[in-house]
């Protein structure tokens, strides 16, 4: 006989009620239960239905020499990793572009495709993650950054790897369409090969390099992370309000993979292979002064036996080795006007209202100092901090407004800032800076000279030697890189040249300033001597009336304004009229 059941079923509503208060015990007011509302079937109108979004094509004209070009104006040395680099990159955005556009529409649908993911092998400290923080802002695409050694810790289910796609769509503003053309840099990817000594697999290891097959060549990456309560219950709460399902997803086709490492064992297992096997006709290759020489001659087969699998090589098949930098590199790093640790150093001086200048000698100094400490560009940062601490500390407390970073002052911090505390205005002190603020703004008039060609491809400004001592004059008076400084001066020859067409649009007449002039007018807006609006005015006060009888008079309505008349306008006016009027009598 069947026993009779005498619970009682709980209603929809005791049971929402049970579980919310369950949930609230477990995990506090961080989730919450929602119940599930039933949408009707609504008819829609052409009117209520929302016209389709127009899927956007990514903006992306470079080619590969322009991005070099670009790369050089930070980069120093590097040559072979600068072009591989920009090559494959400009390749890639520009395959993007015409996929997008319907020009290679037919090689959509083609099996096989292989996108050109990248592997940077180099030492510590020679630019890998810079170069790569500066492609992705000169092109503009979302970029992430994430360490390998991360995903390690979490073991090999690849949580994190989707993590990093999951990112994308962040820098991109929540825009999946956007997100879906980004650069993932993962670093120090060499600290997820397999143990060499260890017996069996090392699963953490390959388990992250599995993890990462999929990303790397094509998958959809869900935007809810699995078993997280509150983004299942966002996705409810969203859909109960707009009724719509939004694409939750990320395909990583087009998501372009840069990868990067030290391989600090890799030297070895390419040396061993190479000295057993013959070459050429029967000939070996000798031994090297340089362990790291031996990295431009490395194979798949040296990334394998240093612990990847096969697969996981076979993804990146694009690879730029960097070289070691020289103690004359460190320096030209240090003399480079865009370079972000003497920049850097500006900006803590600036920081209490200190103005700070380098001499040679002493970043000859430092330079020296980072080489014997053999960790690359690395190694310059410690010996700036190291060198300039005491004077950091100190001299915003002595009221000091310039500071001339020379060798000999630097050398002996202690009585350097014993006799600033005696004398904060000694002249030896000020002209010591004068003389430095005059060598910066020589050095950079000289690299403009030197680079022009590859600045005017950018900026699309011809160089006179009047310009390029505005820029080094704006760039010597505030803390900012060689292209911000050029981008500014360029926005002041524009806002100048529009000056004419307010002229016109406001006198009615046709004034037409001269090189010269906007040369003149540019070191001024430079230096802070005047403004955008304070030459409107000053040409408005001096030459309106002017001109406007002249136009009477003549007929005349088209005026060139020099230097010399825009510095003596009353000269300038009565010649004109004179002259003028002299032709119709």
């Amino acid at each position: 006989m069947k026993k009779e059941v005498n619970e009682k079923i709980p209603t929809p509503k005791e049971l929402e009620k049970e579980i919310g208060e369950f949930l609230s015990k477990r995990f506090g007011d961080n989730v919450k239960f929602m119940s599930p509302v039933v949408m009707t079937h609504r008819e829609t109108t052409d009117e209520q239905e929302a016209p389709p979004k127009k899927k956007q094509t990514i903006e992306f004209d470079l080619k590969p020499e322009d991005l070099v070009a670009y790369l050089d104006h930070y980069i120093i040395k590097q040559d072979q990793a600068k072009s591989v680099l920009a090559t494959k990159i400009c390749t890639h955005f520009n395959r993007v572009k015409r996929f997008q556009t319907g020009e290679d529409s037919e090689a959509l649908d083609m099996v096989g495709q292989i996108k050109n993911n990248v592997l940077m092998i180099g030492p510590t400290g020679v630019g890998k993650t810079y170069m790569v923080k500066l492609i992705a802002k000169r092109i503009g695409v979302p970029f992430v950054k994430g360490d390998a050694t991360k995903f390690s810790e979490t073991g090999y289910v690849g949580g994190d790897v989707e993590d990093l796609v999951r990112d994308l769509v962040r820098e991109a503003d929540g825009d999946i369409d956007a997100a879906q053309y980004g650069i993932i840099y993962i670093d120090e990817i060499d600290k997820i090969a397999s143990g060499k000594n260890l017996i069996g697999a090392d699963v953490s290891r390959t388990g992250v390099q599995r993890a990462l097959l999929k990303p790397m060549e094509e998958t959809d990456v869900d935007m809810k992370v699995p078993h997280d309560p509150i983004s299942m219950m966002q996705e409810i709460e969203k859909f109960r309000k707009t009724g719509k399902r939004d694409k939750n997803s990320v395909n990583t086709k087009h998501v372009l993979f840069i990868m990067s490492g030290a391989f600090q064992e890799l030297p070895e297992i390419i040396s061993k292979r190479m000295n057993t096997q013959h070459i050429g006709f029967g000939g070996s290759i000798g031994k090297t002064t340089e362990k790291n020489d031996w990295l431009k001659y490395a194979k798949s087969e040296d990334l394998i036996d240093y612990g990847f699998e096969s697969e996981f090589v076979g993804r990146l098949p694009v690879r730029a080795v960097f070289e070691k930098l020289t103690e004359q590199d460190l320096f030209k790093i240090l003399k480079n006007p865009s370079n972000p640790i003497v920049l850097g150093k500006k900006l803590d001086f600036g920081a209490y209202g200190i103005d700070i200048k380098f001499d040679d000698a002493l970043l000859k100094q430092l330079a020296n100092t980072a080489f014997k400490e053999n960790t690359g560009a690395r190694g310059l940062v410690s010996a700036v901090e190291n060198a300039l601490l005491p004077f950091e500390k100190r001299l915003p407390s002595l009221n000091i407004r310039r500071f001339p970073a020379t060798e000999a002052f630097v050398s002996d911090p202690e009585r350097t800032l014993s006799l600033l505390a005696e004398d904060p205005g000694s002249d030896q002190w000020m002209t010591a800076f004068d003389q430095l603020l005059q060598s910066e703004r020589d050095h950079i008039a000289s690299y403009l000279n030197d680079n022009w060609d590859q600045w005017m491809d950018q900026y699309h400004l011809s160089l006179t030697p009047v310009r390029a001592k505005v820029i080094a004059d704006y760039y010597s008076r505030r803390v900012v890189d060689i292209g911000t400084a050029i981008g500014v001066v360029k926005t002041f020859h524009e806002k100048i040249k529009e000056i004419e067409l307010k002229f016109f649009k406001t006198h009615e007449i046709n004034i037409v300033l001269e090189e010269e002039t906007v040369d003149y007018l540019m070191g001024e807006l430079a230096d802070g001597s005047t403004t955008i609006e304070g030459i409107y005015r000053k040409l408005t006060d001096n030459f309106k009336d002017g001109l406007k009888l002249i136009l009477e008079k003549t007929g005349k309505n088209r005026f060139f304004i020099s230097k010399g008349a825009l510095l003596s306008p009353e000269e300038y006016l009565n010649n004109l009229i004179r002259d003028e009027l002299r032709q119709i009598t």
